[in-house]
């Protein structure tokens, strides 16, 4: 029976390709069909394909090749589309196992091929579940093209693929087969717009380098976009590698921008420099320095970077932020927000009943706090306002000192700090400022002028090091205050600098026996910040043996946890890094063990959506344990830290914490409104919102204080009417209730931060980077808020100030090639995800348009609305450089 091999073969249909593997169906002979049922067409068809079926076991190869031909011929015409079986796959089903046993008997030929080839599709229906038969015979089957067999075909193929290469990969067997038949789908896959499966098959073959020759100009960006969301879903190492292959596409297609976000979300400075070196377009460059300055890192170009100096300089300027508070003040003109706030504009008084408002006349210290923070908050960089900076011949209230002096001791050094909050980003003037407290006798002045010059330096890097040359020469004075306020600002004007100079300086301290609890403690926070997400091994090592000579009774002291903490930003993000101090951290009293163990956990795996360590951190939050154990705190405040990173888990974390609350013990409970507060930080979700509006009236006052605090963040900077409503009804409330008093003022303040005009949100650049100096700022911030009543309410009320670090104008500024703002019309509205919709989608819906600057929301996302320029940045937050469209043409 065997064919003449030398008849003419179907060769003229080549189509095979390289082997993956793909799960397929068995036959499952039931036509119970009757003929009866089908229409006269339809019967024609069945029959006619019946008498295929008999002449392809004819002896004579001829009539077998016609067959073939013609039964191949009907398949394909009918599997254009998949919405159904298509019929001659329907009427083949009988047949399929005769045609499989024929096909063992066959000798090889050319027509055998054939044959294999169409027993490969007809499996598509028939073959059973795991038997991949699909598979087995197209690597039997002629050499060709795959996609004439349709869509469906060929992504049943790549199914089967990804399940015979994980076979393959067990046994050890070769793949070269299969990886030929994988190149073969992706370039099917990139061509129809399919990208998606084609990187899953890829990734499900683990070889995605094959992606970089396969993608083109016109659907790189969309592989890309795709890569990077995966990316957040992925186990390590795969995150890491897919997003390099997005980096090597990006820097192929010359999409340096992008490249460039890529590398600073990999943290990877090797990325950066190399986007600036193989980029040789200066304003492009700028827009780069724009992009970094953001991000918070402290970057020093070189002259590969930028061969000339005057424009090295230029671009070095630009990453050092000087030209921030400019740009701010710009956005502050243009919105008309200019005039300065009193605490009474923003408390509002009068809109309650009597009770409330006739406390107020009284002046307590506490109060005047209070109202010290709420104006720093609220006129923060704009320079003026109404206590602080009030020229000295207004009226007879004399001197600015003034408002200062309605302060107690340790008040005084937040309202002398409050003054470098106010003039935030503004170095020059905010040091002539600052200078006359440096001549004050009282302690405390001078300890909140120093750390009014760290905040005013806060992500401000200078060449000639003004902080470091003021602050240097206090670290080591006699009076604690002093020392704090010199050490706290060297935290905050240098984060995530690693300045070795200040290392020298700080890290005897730590292992100072004199040296008391408290100035060992902001020690200890400062260096985690100029040291964040770095590893330092020194730095590690000087607080670990800083935690080991603790004596139990300072165990016990509400600063300690500061310590841990201080050792926690170094690793922040920095995931498997952490081990090794985590290993030594379980030597320690274990007073301490555990909550050290949590707060490097939690700060390690920071921002990375780990979703095994939340389960972990989930599981300690399970525990009921006897009283005085502390460690669940940082748990809680862990989960929030892990994921936050994007918005699915971000869902599920809020749902958890609702059941901490329920069934959690008391410390749990006193977590978890800060960790709500941390998730939907300057973005005030409703359901948050009123899970917190529910805790502030909780019996327990230090869960109310943390829910307090926590409105003012989730609100903070949105001037969010729903929540300053609910925090006036508080304060009226409350009015009895000194300290909890204090939070509802505290929370007031941050939810008209900056006016309304900055947020504290780490993340940026469409939720894509996180920031590290601000995020390590709010988590040192809400560690100490794990201890209200001791340390916020106590004296150490200026780690409110750490916030700063958080701080960002929430705008977009659209500037000239010669950085000049420039007003253009842009769309803004609600972002949408568009990763792997098919054509054009569109980015954003319910837009407005407006004419830069303008303020974007939690959420929002802007687009030109204009042909005139051409972005430099793809993504329209902060400042954005605009060059002119070459094409563009005035419609007259």
């Amino acid at each position: 029976m065997a064919p003449d091999p030398n008849s003419a073969s179907g060769s003229g249909t080549a189509r095979e390709e390289t082997s993956l593997k793909v799960p397929s169906k068995d036959p499952k002979k039931k036509d119970e069909k009757k003929d009866e049922d089908l229409s006269d067409e339809d019967l024609a068809l069945k029959q006619q394909l019946e008498l295929y079926v008999e002449r392809v076991q004819d002896p004579d190869p001829g009539l077998q090749k016609v067959a073939l031909e013609s039964m191949r011929q009907e398949i394909r015409t009918s599997t254009s589309s998949m919405t159904s079986v298509p019929k001659p796959l329907k009427f083949l089903r009988p047949h399929y196992g005769t045609l499989k046993a024929y096909y063992e008997i066959m000798a090889d030929s050319d027509l055998k091929k054939y044959l294999a080839d169409i027993l490969s599709v007809l499996a598509l229906t028939m073959s059973a579940e795991g038997e991949r038969e699909s598979l087995k015979y197209r690597l039997l089957g002629s050499e060709g093209d795959i996609g004439s067999w349709g869509h469906e075909y060929v992504r049943n193929l790549a199914g089967e693929c990804a399940q015979e290469y994980a076979k393959r990969q067990t046994e050890e067997s070769s793949i070269e087969d299969l990886m030929e038949l994988v190149t073969q789908i992706v370039a099917f896959h990139m061509k129809h717009n399919a990208e998606p499966e084609a990187v899953d098959l890829l990734m499900e073959v683990e070889d995605l380098d094959l992606l970089i020759d396969h993608v083109d100009k016109t659907n790189f960006k969309r592989t890309c976009l795709y890569l990077t969301s995966a990316a957040r879903y992925l186990p390590g190492p795969d995150d890491m590698l897919v997003l390099d292959i997005a980096y090597m596409i990006y820097l192929k297609y010359e999409e340096y921008s992008n490249a460039l976000q890529i590398a600073l979300f990999l943290d990877n400075m090797q990325y950066v420099r190399q986007v600036f070196t193989v980029c040789d377009d200066l304003l492009r460059k700028k827009q780069f320095c724009y992009i970094v300055a953001r991000h918070g890192i402290t970057f020093e170009l070189d002259d590969e970077m930028a061969a000339d100096d005057e424009d090295r300089e230029a671009l070095q300027e630009i990453i050092n932020n000087t030209k921030l508070s400019e740009g701010y003040l710009t956005l502050a003109r243009d919105i008309e927000v200019m005039e300065p706030k009193s605490p009474e504009d923003i408390y509002k008084a009068h809109l309650l009943d009597g009770r409330a408002s006739a406390g107020a006349s009284v002046d307590s210290a506490r109060q005047n706090l209070a109202a010290t923070f709420v104006n720093a908050f609220v006129n923060a960089g704009f320079g003026q306002d109404k206590l602080m900076t009030v020229p000295s011949d207004s009226s007879s209230t004399g001197t600015p000192g003034n408002w200062l002096f309605k302060n107690k001791e340790h008040g005084k050094a937040s309202a002398a700090a409050s003054l470098g909050m106010i003039l935030l980003w503004d170095v020059d003037s905010g040091l002539a400022q600052i200078d006359k407290y440096f001549h004050s006798n009282d302690n405390h002045v001078i300890a909140g002028a120093l750390l009014g010059v760290g905040i005013v330096n806060c992500g401000i890097k200078n060449d000639c090091d003004p902080a470091l040359a003021l602050l240097g020469d206090y670290i080591d004075k006699e009076d604690s205050s002093i020392r704090i306020g010199a050490i706290m600002g060297l935290g905050i004007a240098y984060a995530g600098s690693q300045n070795e100079q200040i290392r020298s300086k700080l890290s005897p301290i730590l292992n100072d026996a004199k040296a008391p609890l408290d100035v060992i403690a902001f020690t200890a926070i400062s260096l985690g910040l100029i040291y964040v997400g770095s590893c330092n091994e020194e730095v590690a090592q000087a607080i670990i043996f800083a935690l080991m000579d603790r004596s139990e009774l300072e165990l016990q002291e509400p600063l300690t946890r500061f310590l841990p903490l201080g050792l926690g930003l170094l690793y922040l993000g920095k995931q498997e890094s952490v081990e090794a101090t985590a290993e030594v951290s379980k030597t320690f009293n274990e007073k301490i063990r555990k909550y050290c163990d949590m707060t490097l956990l939690s700060c390690a795996y920071a921002g990375t959506g780990n979703v095994l360590k939340v389960q972990n951190l989930l599981g300690h939050c399970a525990q009921h344990l006897e009283k005085g154990e502390t460690h669940q705190g940082p748990a809680v405040l862990g989960i929030a830290m892990v994921s936050m990173a994007e918005e699915l888990g971000l869902e599920m974390a809020i749902r958890s914490l609702e059941h901490l609350l329920q069934y959690g013990e008391q410390n749990i409970r006193r977590a978890v409104p800060l960790a709500l507060g941390l998730l939907c930080i300057s973005n005030p979700k409703v359901n948050v919102m009123d899970t917190l509006s529910r805790l502030s009236h909780d019996t327990d006052s230090e869960v109310a204080m943390a829910a307090v605090i926590s409105l003012g963040l989730i609100g903070a900077g949105t001037n969010n009417a729903r929540i300053a409503g609910m925090l006036r009804n508080l304060s009226s409330y409350y009015y009895k209730d000194a300290s909890l008093l204090f939070c509802v003022r505290i929370a007031q303040g941050l939810v008209h931060l900056g006016k309304g005009l900055l947020t504290l949100n780490p993340y940026h650049s469409d939720r894509f980077l996180l920031s590290p100096t601000a995020l390590a700022g709010l988590t040192t911030m809400l560690h100490a808020c794990l201890d209200m009543k001791a340390i916020i309410l106590g004296k150490y009320h200026y780690v409110l100030y750490f916030l700063v670090l958080a701080m960002q104008p929430r705008m977009l500024m659209t500037v000239d090639e010669n950085l000049k703002p420039l007003s253009v019309p842009v769309r803004v509205g609600q972002a949408v995800d568009v990763v792997g919709q098919a054509g054009r989608p569109k980015t954003i819906t319910g837009f407005q348009t407006h004419s830069t600057p303008v303020l974007l929301a939690a959420g929002d996302r802007a687009e030109l609305a204009t042909e005139k320029y051409i972005p430099l940045s793809p993504i329209l937050e902060g400042f954005v450089i605009l060059k002119e469209n070459p094409e563009y043409r005035e419609d007259h």
